[in-house]
């Protein structure tokens, strides 16, 4: 009688022969696309065998010793299942690093596969695990050397889970990262791992990578990684792996997608007059992807500034043909005649950067300069909702961020580098416009004069720049806007929920920090003489901090020039709450104003730090 062992391997031994692998695919989201950017795929054994889990499908191959039998297996049963279903964008393939060197792969045999199904190997992202410890690097360098050459593109699984996939990033350089699902469940609400993504966001810029974020299952960890600009995403939220996956975005990924807060800089997109995708876009007739090659041909002779050709299936973009490529190919004798009447995707680059129309440009520039080289020379497509709307240029786009660019450091606050009036206005109008809630506050140090007068500008210029480092850490980058006006004047524009408790976050540690500023003799005063502004000689208590704050409901204010001025009334009447302190007590003073319809606002407790 067999034993278990034993029974697995035979089953398993049957399932190659018999070509029992059953691959499915999990849908990766392009956030800046708005759009499926690709499959990962999966296998699974036959449905009610003991191997129908991959974990004793590849335990079993471990045993017979045929692992690279069973990825090869893998990886043609999930080419031609991806290839028979039609599906766009990249195919991500899970390949062991001890893989790259087998014969099925380095041979030419895949390529003979690539051809035989029609898939460039541009579609394909050969995605290494960490289940098997790299022991030849020169050799997998050298691999991955061939594999790029011939079109493939490199992602590594699960950063974050140990630290050999941190060495494999900085020795591999892959185009694509995934970060493990252990940083991104419960990523909106742990700071911690909020700052640890972030970190590998700073990696991926430095190493041109793409992040894709793994195991997105809570809406809440969606809105997120979305905010925070991660290239893609994947998870049970966005779709769990099935052998039929969908080919749009479902409607619970594209509510979530719709419902974006209001972004923080102009820089990062957002809504009014910020430029985004659609403001780069040129309509251009797209050519379906059943016109041949001389009807593109056509187009071009018909047209001597046509540079791209975008190719539709449908109102789907599936394409693009780039005027020199396809001019340079006919150019030698008799293609013409060969591949003229020949369909129009054959010559077409078939992964095209595709974006959609509400995308940054901030979010451009990043893909561009992820991107390969020749997207520079041919642009991007521009979608609504997955629909071709028009394409844009590289140059369009180095022009509009070099006026952003001018324009930001123009309005900027010399002192603390923070944006200035213009842009305060500007996002306050951005937010008035979405018909979004939120808190301005307005912040101003108390006594701050006779302290630069008497301690000079130098200290003063700390305690400025002190506390817009203490504002900057006091709010959720993510959602909170702070702007310098000027002077020791700050205000901030809240989207957090507990944006009250972050105000007396800050009035603490102002409080703290002014303390660690001064002599031991002021502080156990509480102050020192001083003059005043009238120039008389009299105690002066230490600085502190009154923060005005005013709740903005949808539709009740029409101008950023209206939401200043309640937020000053508010600003005035904390400054007031704080001279009626007694002299000597280090603390502050947060003002909210909360009056409707003219009703006076409830007097809200004072706290102080003694």
């Amino acid at each position: 009688m067999l034993s278990v062992i034993d029974q697995e391997v035979s089953e398993l031994r049957t399932i190659l022969a018999e070509g029992l692998l059953v691959p499915v695919f999990q849908p990766i989201v392009d956030f800046r696309a708005r759009a499926i950017y690709g499959y990962e795929a999966l296998i699974r054994g036959p449905e009610g065998s003991v191997l129908h889990r991959p974990e004793k499908l590849f335990a079993a191959a471990r045993r017979a010793g045929c692992s690279l039998a069973l990825e090869h297996a893998c990886r043609e049963t999930s080419m031609r299942a991806f290839v028979s279903q039609s599906l766009g964008g990249r195919l991500f393939l899970n390949v062991t690093p001890g893989c790259l060197l087998a014969p099925q792969l380095m041979n030419g045999e895949t390529q003979a596969l690539l051809r035989e199904l029609g898939l460039p190997a541009n579609r394909i992202v050969l995605e290494l695990t960490e289940n098997q410890q790299i022991t030849d690097l020169p050799g997998i360098q050298e691999a991955l050397l061939h594999y790029r050459g011939r079109g493939f593109q490199i992602a590594i699984d699960d950063l974050g889970e140990g630290f050999a996939n941190l060495r494999m990033w900085s020795d591999l350089r892959p185009e694509f990262v995934k970060i493990d699902k252990h940083f991104v469940h419960g990523i909106a609400d742990d700071r911690i791992k909020y700052h640890f993504v972030r970190a590998m966001q700073d990696l991926a810029g430095i190493c041109n990578a793409s992040l894709v974020a793994e195991g997105i299952e809570r809406q809440e960890d969606f809105n997120c990684i979305r905010d925070m600009g991660i290239a893609c995403g994947q998870g049970y939220f966005i779709e769990r792996p099935v052998p039929v996956p969908a080919r749009q975005l479902t409607l619970p990924v594209i509510t979530a997608l719709d419902q974006r807060r209001v972004a923080l800089t102009p820089t990062q997109g957002g809504q009014g007059k910020v430029p985004t995708a659609r403001t780069l876009m040129r309509a251009i007739e797209p050519l379906s992807h059943l016109a041949t090659n001389d009807v593109a041909i056509a187009r071009f002779e018909a047209d001597p500034e046509l540079c791209v050709l975008p190719v539709v299936n449908g109102r789907q973009p599936i394409g693009m043909i780039n005027r020199y490529s396809l001019i340079d190919r006919f150019a030698r004798p008799f293609r013409r005649e060969l591949y003229g009447g020949k369909s129009c995707e054959l010559f077409m680059d078939h992964a095209p950067l595709i974006v959609d129309r509400h995308a940054s440009i901030q979010e451009l520039a990043l893909m561009l300069a992820l991107a390969p080289k020749h997207y520079l020379y041919d642009g991007f497509i521009v979608t609504g909702e997955g629909n071709y709307l028009g394409i844009g240029n590289s140059q369009d786009l180095m022009a509009t961020i070099t006026e952003m660019q001018i324009s930001a450091a123009r309005y900027a606050n010399p002192l603390t580098q923070l944006p200035g009036n213009v842009p305060i206005n500007e996002h306050i109008d951005r937010m008035l416009d979405a018909d979004v809630e939120f808190v301005a506050a307005y912040i101003d140090i108390d006594n701050f004069k006779p302290f630069n007068d008497n301690f000079g500008y130098r200290r003063g210029d700390d305690l400025i720049q002190t506390l817009g480092q203490l504002i900057c850490d006091a709010v959720d980058e993510r959602n909170d806007f702070v702007g310098h006006i000027g002077g020791d004047d700050f205000f901030v524009i809240f989207q957090s929920a507990d944006w009250e408790n972050r105000c007396w976050q800050l009035v603490h540690g102002f409080a703290e920090r002014t303390q660690a500023m001064v002599g031991p003799e002021e502080l156990s005063q509480g102050g020192y003489m001083a003059e005043n502004r009238r120039g008389e000689l009299g105690f002066q208590a230490l600085p502190t901090l009154s923060i005005g704050a005013v709740r903005i409901q949808p539709r009740q204010y029409d101008s950023h020039r209206e939401v200043a001025a309640a937020a000053s009334v508010a600003k005035k009447q904390a400054k007031k709450r704080v001279k009626e302190q007694s002299e000597g007590v280090i603390g502050g003073s947060v003002f909210v104003e909360r009056r409707r319809g003219g009703q006076d606002a409830p007097q809200m407790p004072l706290r102080q730090l003694n």
